[in-house]
């Protein structure tokens, strides 16, 4: 089945069953203390994160995103006294304004007012985004400072905790920069400055860019055929320098590792015209078994939720049959899933680059 194209695969066939004990609650102690498995040789070995230097060769190219969750979430009451649990889904550049995802026991109305955290208010703009299922507000005053000051960490669904100190410290790189992310580029929670010092003595560079996770992320696909599912959008960026970081790496025979599945998304969305461009853009690319890469050569990878793109992401990369192989040894090995789970180390299932 892993040479079907992807109009072949159903929703289910990207179905597994996961023992919810092994849902991580919790990050690891240390960061780089996670478990790594390492899926770039024909058997599948089990390590330790901080061993990822050993596995990487000088001149090859690790690629981070450099987004900075914001405390997105956020709990308030409607003028009429009904309780509001509001998510935001992005701020918009320049403005008091956002788009948000909103329940209610009855949706707010345009012109209406929101009293957010008991400190402060926004006004009901209307509603936006896909299918005008978000609704626009606008805060009475910055976004970003109300949500540092008053909103909570936008823990992921299966994470039964109330966010606390150590989720503000830990679901956020170590290297995060640029605000507007509502969940984590989990696979770059592992790295921490130490890690990274290691990698760069190894001879290993390093590049950025920005994508702003939004809580699409999560979003189940509710269809069977893969062809049927709109896929959500984000906003991201390659900077030029990365651009030339790529292609300097390529030159000299190294390998482009991209540092979770909102990276890759990055720098294959901006090379869909053929070549990597630098800008600025949205994307909602889709990226299924059959897909075309034309930029990243290995990828860092945390485990995904059943039946998700990103479990059709890892296929398409690493090979449909490859996936179900090592989703199967994580279980019985009994890695950690999802956000603040383990990693793996994967290598694309074609070598060479169109």
């Amino acid at each position: 089945m892993s040479s079907s194209p992807a109009a072949a695969y159903t929703v289910a066939d990207f179905d597994f069953d996961l023992p919810p004990e092994l849902i991580a609650q919790h990050p690891a102690a240390e960061r780089s203390s996670s478990r790594l498995l390492d899926a770039t040789g024909v058997d599948l070995v089990d390590r330790v994160f901080r061993e990822l230097p050993n596995l990487l060769n000088p001149g090859d190219l690790l690629v981070f995103n450099n987004t900075q969750v914001i405390k997105a979430r956020l709990f308030g009451v409607k003028a009429t006294g009904g309780s509001v649990e509001a998510l935001i889904e992005r701020v918009l550049p320049g403005t008091q304004e956002v788009w948000m995802h909103l329940r209610a026991s009855k949706s707010p109305k345009p012109g209406s007012r929101v009293r957010f955290a008991d400190a402060f208010d926004a006004e009901v703009l209307g509603r936006c985004g896909p299918d005008n299922g978000l609704f626009h507000l606008r805060f009475a005053g910055d976004p970003f400072a109300l949500l540092e000051a008053h909103g909570h960490v936008p823990l992921p669904p299966y994470i039964a905790h109330a966010d606390g100190e150590d989720d503000v410290r830990r679901y956020q790189t170590v290297f995060a920069k640029e605000p507007g992310a509502v969940a984590a580029p989990t696979a770059a929670l592992h790295f921490d400055e130490a890690l990274l010092a290691r990698l760069a003595e190894r001879g290993v560079a390093s590049a950025h860019v920005t994508l702003h996770v939004g809580a699409g992320t999560f979003q189940p696909v509710r269809v069977e055929q893969l062809a049927d599912h709109k896929m959500h959008s984000e906003w991201f960026e390659v900077p030029q320098a990365t651009v030339d970081a790529v292609a300097a790496c390529h030159a000299r025979g190294g390998r482009v590792v991209a540092v979770g599945t909102t990276t890759l998304r990055a720098l294959e969305s901006a090379a869909r015209g053929g070549q990597l461009e630098a800008g600025a853009r949205e994307t909602d690319i889709f990226i299924t078994p059959g897909f075309q890469f034309r930029v990243v050569d290995r990828l860092v990878t945390n485990f995904h939720l059943p039946r998700s793109t990103l479990m059709m992401l890892v296929s398409a990369f690493a090979g449909y049959e490859r996936i179900r192989s090592l989703y199967s040894h994580a279980i019985a090995q009994r890695y950690r899933f999802f956000s603040y789970g383990d990693a793996m180390l994967l290598s694309r299932v074609h070598a060479t680059r169109p």
